[in-house]
This record gives structure tokens, C-alpha cells and sequence, in this order.
């Protein structure tokens, strides 16, 4: 009983070596930074030159994924976002983080990657200064192909970057958080429930915007079902999306929470120095 005790355990051992074994990390760096800004966006992701495998992301390569989907004034004519890929352990989930990225979150790609078919890493996206971060994917998946030896679907990619574009678009009007965690439920919706004609899309982001308090475009919803028909002829398994943004979730409700007491906080100054402005009205009055 021993032996085949030691036996099994080894077999999981060798497993797990032949299932991480391989990875490595990588570095995308724009290619079209300076190499001081390339070192100091090494810097930035705690990593030295020669522990991960360092590949450029030029211009050209942003235009071939995001051609289509962005207009060539998202898409830019200069490759500067750079990204830090680390594959995890199985059922890690996703940990995003975001660097002088000022239109792309960190919710935004990491819902982005489920739809790609990204799993079990650690992304960090970042630029040496502000910039959209439009184009920020594009590095990523690149990085973590190469990082795990994988090729990902080149439908789930492209679907991918319509529906970081499409919430970035959608986060100008209501808001990046909200954006993301609108476009969040509204694909596990399609997902869990195999909703794919334009009817049932559009019935689901109908019931959504109420719960939400949003009113959309005619031109917002035509994108966002142009956007989840494509996601809705993907393999994509609803229990994938859950365990994959599991670091992901609770930092939306936090910041959506905040946003709330905010607004409660602010409504409370701005109706105390109302009170104030009616009392100084009345002094003044008698004065007068």
C-alpha cells in the first residue's frame, strides 16, 4: 500500500511539473519606446532581463488585431503599451493589474482574457506614461502564448478585443466600472443560458439596463449584440468565467460600493451648503 501510495504521489508530481514545467514568464514591450523606457518598464514589473523572454509588440502587430474593431485613432500609430504575463498554477484565476492606462481597466481585460481564453496568470499592463491602453491585449495574448506554448482562437481573440473597445466605449458614457461589470453579467448571461439571436441578446441587455438604470443608444446595443453574438459561438464555459475573475469580482463591487457612498457623501455636503447659502439669504435680508 506504501509503494502504491508513493507511486500515485509521484505521478501527480510529474503531472504538475508537465503541466507548468514549460511556462515561463514573459515580457511584451511596446516597440516603439525608448531603452530607457523599456528598462524602466522592466522595472516597473520587477523583473530582470534575463528572467523572462522579452518580445516586441510593434505597431503593425496592434493594427493585424485590432483592424475592424478600434478606429486607427484608438489603435494609434506608435506601439507603447507593454504587459507582464506569469502563468499560475491551475484554478488560480486571472490577477490583473494596470499601469498609466487611463482608458482600459483592470476589470475590462481581465474579462476580455476569459472571452480570449486566457487562464491562470498574472497580467500586469503598463505604459511609461498615460496612454488609452487600447491596444494593451494585443501584447498580453501575444505574452501568453508564447509563455505557455499555446495558440489561442484566433475567433476568441477577435471577440476578445471587440469587447474591450466596446466597454471602453460604453465606460465613457456610464462609467469604466460599471461598463465592465454591465458587459460582465450581460456575457454570463449569454453564456449560461445560450441566448445567440439578436432578439434574445437584445431582450437580456433590455432587462439588464433596467437593473443597471442605464439607457443605451440604439448604436450601443447594435455593438454590444454584434459583440455577444460573437462570444456566444465561443466554447466558453460559464464556470471558467466565475473561477477566472474570482480576483476579479469582489474588487467591482468594492469600487461600485464606493461609488455609491460617494455620491451619498457629496449630496450630503451639497445639501448642507445649501442650508448654508439659505440661512446667509436670510441674515442678509434682514440686514437689508
Amino acid at each position: 500500500m506504501k509503494k502504491i501510495l508513493v507511486l500515485l504521489l509521484s505521478l501527480l508530481l510529474m503531472t504538475s511539473v508537465v503541466a507548468y514545467g514549460d511556462s515561463f514568464k514573459v515580457v511584451s514591450l511596446g516597440n516603439d519606446l525608448s531603452e530607457k523606457q523599456k528598462a524602466d518598464m522592466l522595472s516597473i514589473f520587477n523583473v530582470k532581463e534575463s528572467e523572462a523572454e522579452i518580445i516586441l509588440i510593434t505597431n503593425e502587430d496592434e493594427k493585424s488585431y485590432l483592424s475592424g474593431i478600434a478606429s486607427s485613432s484608438q489603435i494609434g500609430t506608435r506601439a507603447i503599451s507593454s504587459a507582464y504575463i506569469e502563468p499560475l498554477p491551475e484554478e488560480s484565476g486571472l490577477t490583473v493589474s494596470t499601469i498609466n492606462l487611463t482608458w482600459v481597466t483592470e476589470t475590462m481585460i481581465a474579462n476580455a482574457l476569459t472571452t480570449a481564453g486566457v487562464k491562470d496568470a498574472k497580467v500586469i499592463a503598463a505604459a511609461p506614461f498615460n496612454v488609452s491602453g487600447t491596444a494593451a491585449l494585443t501584447g498580453i495574448i501575444k505574452g501568453f502564448e508564447k509563455a505557455t506554448d499555446t495558440k489561442l482562437d484566433v475567433d476568441a481573440t477577435n471577440a476578445a478585443n471587440m469587447e474591450i473597445v466596446t466597454t471602453g466605449e460604453l465606460g465613457e458614457d456610464i462609467g469604466q466600472e460599471k461598463a465592465a461589470e454591465f458587459m460582465s453579467d450581460l456575457k454570463e448571461d449569454i453564456v449560461k443560458n445560450k441566448l445567440s439571436s439578436p432578439e434574445e441578446i437584445t431582450a437580456a441587455i433590455e432587462r439588464l439596463s433596467k437593473d443597471y438604470n442605464v439607457q443605451l443608444s440604439k448604436e450601443q446595443i447594435d455593438q454590444i449584440i454584434d459583440v455577444m453574438q460573437k462570444i456566444s459561438k465561443l466554447d466558453i464555459n460559464i464556470d471558467d468565467i466565475t473561477s477566472q475573475l474570482k480576483n476579479i469580482s469582489g474588487k467591482i463591487s468594492q469600487v461600485l460600493e464606493q461609488g455609491e457612498e460617494t455620491k451619498s457623501f457629496l449630496s450630503g455636503i451639497s445639501e448642507i451648503l445649501k442650508n448654508i447659502g439659505e440661512w446667509l439669504k436670510g441674515i442678509v435680508s434682514r440686514i437689508a
